[in-house]
């Protein structure tokens, strides 16, 4: 990879200097009972607070655009997320559009242009997906579950976890800090057992479900810049149904700003920006209003 230039010296073609990162998050499909009155997909809106608290600007992704369009999204926007949800791995548009941002992606990276990618929950499991071109998924007793991680050998040297506090990093693995709630996780075995993953992640921690089945619970990328949680790092801060079990300790809220921080300065090393500032404007989450959904445990959420 060449170097980075520094982000005072960069200037995007508009003028504007390139402090401004805008984060795209892709849409999910509407399944919930709870949310189905209100719109055919939805992003929750924890997870725009979680990469606004860090900094940044953040646009939606809508499902069933054209290629080009997600190509053209891609050039303009400095990352992705892919959030959580309960849709088919290769046949639903969530999955589609996002192979489309993966392939893009590590089309980039090979170029030299650094685009990161976060995947949680359902997006880890996508991206073991993508990467392994098949579904490697197995059952685990793990629906509305906080966990302490069991964090590898390779956490301490990792991008994601290096610079994290010292009480912090030991507080991973002492407290229950991480909220869980799949019904579905990628088995540990599976994930070694599969040499296209073995190869292109790192194992950063585990968990075992009730049942004690061992599954991949946080995963980064050992070349391209793309990083997997099981866990739901945004409840932490901004959801709060009592009959869930959302980790409020301070730790947790700790951990869920640095994961944030740590993405959201990722997106800083890449340059892509929209034509000018008026089509920004017009594609920033600001466009929309979030809805109140008291019924659901995501309480506030955007419809498209």
């Amino acid at each position: 990879m060449s170097a980075i230039p520094s982000e005072s010296l960069v200037t995007c073609q508009n003028g504007r200097k390139k402090s401004i990162v805008l984060q795209g998050i892709l849409a999910q499909e509407t399944h919930d009972a709870d949310l189905l009155p209100y719109g055919k997909t939805y992003v929750a809106a924890s997870y725009v607070k979680y990469l606004e608290s860090a900094g940044c600007r953040v646009v939606p992704i809508r499902l069933n655009l054209t290629y080009e369009e997600y190509e053209r999204i891609f050039h303009s926007i400095n990352g992705i997320l892919f959030p959580g949800g309960a849709v088919d791995l290769k046949t639903s548009a969530f999955a589609k559009a996002a192979k489309h941002f993966y392939e893009f992606a590590s089309k980039a990276f090979d170029a030299d242009d650094y685009f990161p990618i976060w995947g949680t929950c359902l997006g880890l499991q996508l991206l073991t997906t993508l990467t392994a071109g098949k579904v490697l998924l197995t059952h685990t007793d793990t629906e509305n579950i906080a966990l302490p991680l069991n964090l590898t050998n390779a956490a301490a040297s990792s991008k994601l976890f290096q610079k994290f506090p010292l009480d912090v990093y030991k507080a991973l693995s002492d407290e229950p800090l991480t909220g869980n709630f799949h019904h579905f996780s990628v088995n540990v075995q599976a994930f070694l057992g599969d040499e296209k993953l073995s190869k292109f992640y790192s194992i950063l921690s585990t968990n075992n479900d009730r049942k004690g089945v061992e599954f991949v619970s946080t995963m980064e990328g050992i070349r391209y810049p793309f990083y997997g949680v099981q866990w739901h790092p945004e409840v932490n801060q901004f959801q709060w149904q009592q009959y869930m079990a959302f980790p409020h300790a301070p730790n947790a809220i700790r951990v869920s700003y640095l994961l944030a921080d740590f993405f959201v300065n990722e997106a800083r090393k890449n340059f892509h920006h929209f034509p000018s500032s008026e089509e920004e404007e017009a594609a920033l989450i600001y466009n929309y209003s979030p809805r109140y959904v008291p019924t659901s445990s995501y309480i506030q959420v955007y419809f498209f």
